[in-house]
């Protein structure tokens, strides 16, 4: 009985040694796709992320300008109602 290597020719081993190298490549390119899709997927994730952020920014820097316009308005009042209110006491003085 002959070993099995000895049968094998040279232009055999460069065959197979050929179709394990396209082997690898084809693995090496699936994983490697695989990968980009991945960190593609989650930087559009943190994409979203920072946008939904932002909106709540915007939206809070709305609400705290309105409420700024309102505390205004009201103070604008008050200082109003304060000036009528001396006014009234120094008459009656």
């Amino acid at each position: 009985m002959r070993p099995v290597m000895a049968t094998i020719s040279w232009q055999e081993t460069t065959l197979i040694l050929g179709f394990l190298v396209v082997v690898l490549l084809c693995v090496v390119t699936l994983a490697l796709s695989w990968l980009l899709f991945r960190r593609t997927k989650l930087e559009a994730g943190q994409a979203s992320e920072l946008r939904q952020l932002l909106d709540r920014f915007e939206q809070l820097a709305e609400d705290s300008l309105d409420l700024q316009k309102r505390t205004t308005a009201d103070l604008t009042e008050l200082k109003t109602r304060t000036d009528a209110i001396e006014r009234i006491l120094r008459t009656v003085e």
